[in-house]
């Protein structure tokens, strides 16, 4: 191949003298993008992170990067014939995701720890890693499109709408995007599957992972026990019209839009509504978690801290626009992209004004933000700093 011809990863290579790091979690995905570029003629070298201390998630169906899953990695990386390291992140982990899940929590908030592993332990020092290995990308099995407009690299949406995992990249920053490659984006998960039956991955019928690869069950409220032993304080919940109807054990098992296990008896209807009690706010400062039909989840209003633009020239010449931006958002990953007008506020935040409605929008979670002209293209996101009630 010609060097002034792009190979595959849009690298200025031959194939063969390109160095690819792949990021393998021990799933049927990162596995498949190890395979592929090995057949495809790349130097490939895979590299897992050993996140956390295993204990009892090891055995824990569901969860990723657990003790079997770095054996999947290795039992991958012999098949296909590749060098593999195992790299002890614990520390670092524990630092930079698992202490902010704790805090977040214990703050009334709903994090995202997936996002956080990303922005602080993938994507920072796993990349950094990876470019002291002489590697000229790092590879993951993210379901996402990198694409180049203008030169720079930019997110799209992955082709498998059930997949698609921009949502969780929002915090990519353009540097770190120069250097990332995902293979799948362009893929559906049946393709993926096939293709690692064709490779004969000891992998192919392997489950995807569900839960929080340090929550084994779900259970997060013990997570954060353990973590911060004494920190958690019981207290009352109350209805929003001023009732005390029953207590709770800490505000660390709550969520913005709860509706089961609240913990208040038989007392699951509002009886003057006769409609279901959900969770609508949580005072952590004053240990009360207040509840209220769903009418009062409704939000249209959401703010923004921490906004990461990843296409910021789109906007530059829109942001003086008084009337907003039209731009789609996603407030959950399982949500389709809804409409909504995008405001600019200090530097790196941003108001949100959704067109309709949205139920359950909790602080610590991402607004992720896309093009107004093309929904597939990521314009960049931010946390989740207050999403008031449009009812009170």
């Amino acid at each position: 191949m010609s060097v002034n011809i792009p190979n595959s990863l849009g690298i200025l290579k031959p194939v063969e003298k390109t160095r690819v790091v792949v990021a393998m979690s021990g799933g049927v995905d990162s596995s498949v993008v190890a395979a592929l570029l090995k057949d495809e003629g790349y130097e490939v070298i895979g590299i897992t992170l050993q996140l956390y201390d295993h204990g009892e998630a090891v055995q824990a169906k569901g969860a990723c990067c657990a003790g079997a899953d770095i054996h999947d990695a290795r039992q991958v990386a012999a098949r296909i014939n590749i060098p593999h390291y195992v790299l002890d992140y614990e520390t670092l982990f524990k630092q930079q995701v698992m202490d902010d899940f704790a805090d977040s929590y214990l703050a009334g908030h709903t994090p995202i720890p997936c996002v956080k592993c990303n922005q602080t332990v993938k994507f920072k020092d796993l990349l950094a890693m990876a470019k002291e290995l002489g590697a000229d990308c790092l590879a993951t099995g993210h379901y996402v499109q990198r694409e180049l407009r203008n030169g720079y690299a930019c997110l799209r949406r992955g082709i498998d709408s059930q997949k698609d995992q921009s949502y969780f990249l929002f915090a990519t920053t353009p540097e770190q995007l120069d250097f990332l490659r995902f293979p799948l984006g362009s893929m559906t998960k049946d393709d993926t599957r096939q293709l690692a039956e064709r490779f004969e991955l000891s992998v192919t019928h392997k489950p995807d992972s569900q839960d929080i690869c340090f929550v084994p069950n779900g259970r997060y409220g013990d997570v954060v026990r353990r973590l911060r032993p004494g920190a958690i304080t019981p207290g009352i919940i109350r209805h929003l019209d001023g009732r005390i109807l029953g207590e709770h054990q800490g505000v660390i098992d709550y969520t913005i839009g709860q509706r089961r296990g609240l913990g208040i008896g038989g007392r699951k209807e509002d009886v003057e509504e006769n409609s279901p009690l959900y969770v609508v706010d949580i005072n952590p400062e004053v240990h009360e978690v207040i509840v209220g039909p769903k009418s009062a989840l409704a939000c249209r209003d959401v703010y923004l801290d921490e906004v990461n633009w990843l296409l910021p020239s789109i906007l530059d010449d829109k942001k003086e626009n008084s009337e907003g931006i039209e731009v789609f958002v996603k407030l959950r990953n399982t949500a389709s992209p809804s409409s909504a007008k995008l405001f600019f506020n200090a530097k790196r935040s941003a108001h949100l004004v959704l067109e309709n409605p949205e139920y359950g929008i909790a602080k610590g979670q991402a607004g992720v933000i896309y093009d107004g002209n093309d929904a597939a293209l990521m314009l960049g996101g931010g946390w989740i700093s207050s999403a008031p009630s449009s009812v009170f």
